[in-house]
């Protein structure tokens, strides 16, 4: 698993290098991509960072222009987080670089294979996790 993953995170870590980020830039903007208008709070609970980690993250993307945290419609205590042009742009490229990759791979190893590999990886979540990946995969 090391040595997949190290090849899996190979080529997004060179473009986000060249532009003086990390991989918790790149997660942040993968998963605000997935829940546009998601809250601080949620994205919070999804990583699993702690809230000064994640704001520090957060304050370079919207610095950045990555990132919009506008105030909430029902609560404006909450800030909603969408990706602004750019940052679905760096996204898709960060994104795309992983799914040539992993399509490459599929190939490779076929359909049953990809198969069993999805219910290993699932089954090696932690069940709070699990569901929350459930309704995630549920939801769209």
């Amino acid at each position: 698993m090391f040595f997949a993953y190290r090849g899996f995170t190979a080529d997004p870590d060179r473009i986000l290098e060249a532009k003086g980020y990390g991989r918790a830039h790149h997660r942040a903007l993968h998963f605000i991509h997935r829940d546009q208008g998601q809250t601080v709070t949620n994205l919070l609970a999804m990583l699993g960072v702690t809230k000064q980690s994640l704001n520090r993250v957060l304050r370079t993307l919207v610095e950045d222009g990555l990132v919009e945290a506008r105030v909430g419609r029902r609560d404006k205590r909450e800030r909603n987080l969408y990706l602004t042009p750019e940052g679905e742009a760096l996204e898709r490229e960060l994104s795309e670089a992983q799914r040539g990759r992993m399509r490459a791979a599929y190939r490779a190893a076929g359909p049953a294979a990809v198969a069993g590999f999805r219910q290993v990886l699932e089954a090696m979540m932690d069940p709070d996790l699990r569901r929350y990946y459930q309704s995630m995969k549920d939801a769209g």
